[in-house]
């Protein structure tokens, strides 16, 4: 049963969620909700039962020390509100969690009925996958959508996919024959620097969503993390002239991609992004916290990853196919990528 007793009327809700798992690389996407709930002081109004939807030799509950007194906190997925004052109000829930073990229907459903009950006009699903983008660029994000009049009226990609999906597509599609407008945002992150945390693809997340919703998100120190990680990540790269050298053919490749998008109405785009942020100064920029150890490779100890081979997936945009986990971490994900098939992406 939903029990939603103390939660007070909402003022044009949106729910934003994010898994952690397969869906999220560098957890990039959990971190992003982390940091909503933690900037505008989220209240937690509901939790789902963990027996129903985990594993626990999968995900393990965790023991701590409470004042000598020993309690246990289960693996499960939280929902929180946040009110948001100013000219313009509007409301959001959060949704965060882990990716569940089973019963995937039953997990949506109990979402939506929250959704449902809330009155949340639409769900923000955020996801980040593994794909052959340099860190040296700003963070590629997609904007997915299985509604075709959600896609013309928001700029948005409408999803094709077909192959393994993870709870973002799932959810995103239970919404959408629940008649819930939906989006998925995916963000690309760097295969060969794949290891938590990567500020830089949460702070691309969090900027698109802020586009998508039109919310001023106020991002703390999450602006300098990211260009300290950015940083960090290129002396590491320095030392070693192979990682150099792939980067460099990242780059070209990536510029190459990008070319023919240097349009005029793409140039108006992005210069009307920037009026809409310039009051909110540095905090919004897209670059690049701590990198000690982002280039090792922790099977072997190496301090550089192998040379890989092209990521495992193939964007739906250039071949209509696709699905791509890529390698080096355990927060893999999928969508499609809008860059015409310059990095690796699954669906949504």
């Amino acid at each position: 049963m939903i029990e939603l007793e103390g939660v007070p009327e909402l003022i044009d809700p949106v729910m934003v969620a994010a898994f952690e798992g397969w869906n999220d690389a560098g957890d990039a996407a959990s971190t992003a909700v982390a940091h909503l709930d933690r900037e505008w002081k989220g209240e937690v109004f509901a939790a789902l039962d963990a027996e129903d939807y985990y594993d626990f030799q999968v995900n393990r509950p965790t023991v701590w020390l409470d004042g000598g007194v020993r309690k246990i906190t289960w693996p499960t997925t939280r929902l929180s509100v946040v009110r948001i004052g100013g000219e313009k109000p509007r409301d959001l829930v959060l949704v965060r969690g882990i990716e569940p073990s089973m019963r995937w229907r039953s997990f949506c459903n109990e979402i939506l009925g929250f959704a449902h009950e809330l009155g949340v006009e639409m769900v923000v699903i955020l996801g980040a996958l593994l794909g052959d983008t340099p860190h040296t660029r700003p963070v590629p994000v997609s904007g997915i959508t299985s509604d075709p009049d959600l896609a013309r009226t928001m700029d948005l990609e409408e999803t094709r996919y077909e192959g393994p999906t993870g709870i973002v597509g799932i959810l995103q599609e239970a919404c959408t024959h629940a008649g819930v407008p939906a989006v998925s945002l995916w963000a690309a992150v760097p295969h060969y620097v794949s290891q938590p945390p990567n500020p830089k693809a949460t702070l691309a997340l969090l900027n698109r969503l802020e586009d998508l919703i039109g919310l001023r998100i106020p991002l703390g120190e999450l602006p300098e993390d990211a260009r300290a990680w950015q940083l960090g990540v290129d002396q590491l790269a320095a030392e070693d002239s192979e990682v150099a050298e792939y980067v460099q053919t990242l780059e070209e490749a990536r510029d190459t991609a990008e070319l023919p998008e240097a349009t005029g109405e793409a140039i108006a785009r992005e210069f009307e992004r920037y009026l809409r942020r310039r009051d909110g100064g540095p905090g919004h920029a897209t670059d690049g916290g701590e990198a000690s150890s982002y280039l090792r490779d922790t099977s072997s100890g190496r301090t550089r990853p192998p040379m890989p081979p092209r990521a495992e997936a193939e964007t739906e945009a250039g071949t209509g196919t696709e699905p791509g986990t890529g390698s080096g971490t355990g927060a893999e994900a999928e969508t499609e990528s809008e860059s015409g098939g310059e990095e690796d992406s699954s669906e949504d």
